[in-house]
């Protein structure tokens, strides 16, 4: 009988070869290249560049990118990036990188704005190279709130309604569609006490993503939220831009009404991700059924919409609930087509949880710093490597499987793969396994970014 031990015994030694940990990580280098990232943010921070420092301030900031993209959690893991200077570059030392991080949270009105135009001047170069989104189909915006749990007494961590403490982030996301992943355009810090339906903080957060896309592509957005979102004052800031919109709302005594009001053959079938009718659930259109002169008024071209669907056992009925049916109900002002389209569109909103899962894969899950505007710093740096990341699987891995791969699998497929840097005929080289199943998508990756910018 053969032995089934999984390998033998190894002796450990340290040699003095060119082994790289990151070798995969390359492919962030080249992607930030491709669209200008490095030369941007060197020019955005300059200003903040004393004249005697060795470090370029921009440089410093995309090592920590490149240091959060390959799953660091805090400031001190740019020495993974630091201990391979001939992929990286030399990097700062910790005291300079922390003494650079509360400089910027000195002057954080100034830095924010300057972090985000970097951000999205490299995004109207990606786009330039390959839009994510084919040009006669929505830019779905999805914003969306999150809890991060803070372990310590940091500065603005306050209790949340869910009974935890720390703090509740407002994001908003460009959904790439199912092909794709997504970008994380813009987030804003706040205090764990922070409600969910803040008008005023959705507004400033979608001004900030809308600011992010490319010039000519703003006149094709579609905004996408949960009942969060629903506040009257949010609405008529989307109907005053002139965007469209899918936004959930509320259990308001007119919605009920509605419900109440609806005839039982005006439901229809409803869709599942696949477009193919989906068993148990259906869609209705309440527009005419709401009661009219109740209540402050809506734009003109609203039209609400709802969906019912069994709920799962042990589900909580709401008040909106009718006949043990779960009700959700939603308001756009996407004209024509088909209900149960209008309806699959609002609930592939749910796309938004997976960039949410993604981005605390990528720095989110922890606020590592002390200070508020620290960690209004660092939520930019996560946004950066997040969007670092969505730029290489776009660019470098299209038409791949991991295009599609979250940020764990892609570092531990591709990012975390070891290589050799070789010299030969005056050239360096990166040497990967052969015999790793992912090789040929860094290959390919390098070949495809090469031949985009050429």
């Amino acid at each position: 009988m053969k032995g089934n031990r999984c390998s033998r015994r190894l002796r450990v030694v340290a040699g003095g070869e060119s082994l790289l940990s990151s070798a995969g990580g390359s492919l962030l280098i080249e992607t930030a290249r491709a669209v200008g990232l490095d030369r941007g943010l060197s020019a955005q921070l300059a200003r903040w560049r004393t004249s005697r420092a060795t470090h370029d301030p921009g440089k410093i900031v995309l090592d920590l990118a490149v240091a959060i993209a390959l799953g660091g959690d805090c400031l001190a893991d740019v020495a993974v990036v630091r201990a391979q200077p001939r992929l990286f570059g030399l990097v700062a030392s910790d005291p300079t990188v922390s003494r650079l991080i509360a400089t910027f949270a000195g002057d954080v009105e100034a830095v924010l704005p300057a972090l985000r135009a970097a951000r999205g001047q490299a995004r109207e170069r990606a786009w330039a190279l390959d839009a994510p989104v084919a040009d006669d189909g929505w830019l779905v915006v999805d914003l969306d709130a999150t809890l991060v749990d803070a372990h310590s007494d940091k500065e603005g961590a306050q209790p949340t309604f869910k009974r935890g403490f720390g703090f509740a982030p407002l994001l908003a996301f460009l959904d790439h569609g199912p092909g794709g992943t997504g970008e994380c355009l813009a987030g804003l810090l706040r205090p764990g006490k922070a409600t969910a339906n803040d008008a005023a903080d959705h507004i400033r957060v979608l001004t900030d993503a809308l600011a992010q896309l490319p010039a000519g592509q703003r006149s094709r957005v579609l905004v996408r939220g949960d009942a969060g979102a629903g506040t009257h004052a949010f609405v008529k800031h989307l109907h005053q831009l002139g965007v469209r919109y899918s936004i959930g709302i509320a259990g308001w005594p007119t919605v009920i009404a509605a419900l109440d009001a609806l005839p039982r053959q005006a439901w229809r079938a409803a869709l599942d991700g696949d477009g193919i009718p989906r068993e148990g659930a259906q869609v209705a259109e309440l527009t005419r059924y709401l009661p009219a002169g109740t209540g402050k008024p809506w734009p003109a071209d609203m039209r609400v919409i709802a969906r019912r669907e069994r709920p799962h056992p042990g589900a909580q009925l709401r008040i909106t609930d009718r006949d043990g049916w779960r009700i959700t109900v939603f308001a756009t002002n996407v004209a024509g087509g088909r209900l149960a389209d209008h309806e699959l569109t609002h609930r592939l909103r749910a796309r938004a949880e997976d960039r949410i899962r993604c981005l605390k894969d990528t720095g989110l899950r922890n606020l590592p710093l002390h200070g508020f505007a620290a960690n209004q710093v660092w939520l930019e740096l996560v946004a950066l490597a997040a969007d670092l990341l969505a730029w290489t699987q776009h660019l470098a891995l299209a038409r791949t499987p991991a295009r599609v791969w979250e940020p764990k699998r892609l570092r531990l497929r591709l990012l975390h793969t070891a290589g050799r840097i070789i010299t030969t005929g005056r050239r360096e080289w990166l040497r990967l396994p052969r015999g790793w199943p992912w090789t040929y998508l860094t290959i390919a990756g390098h070949t495809r970014l090469r031949a985009l910018t050429a």
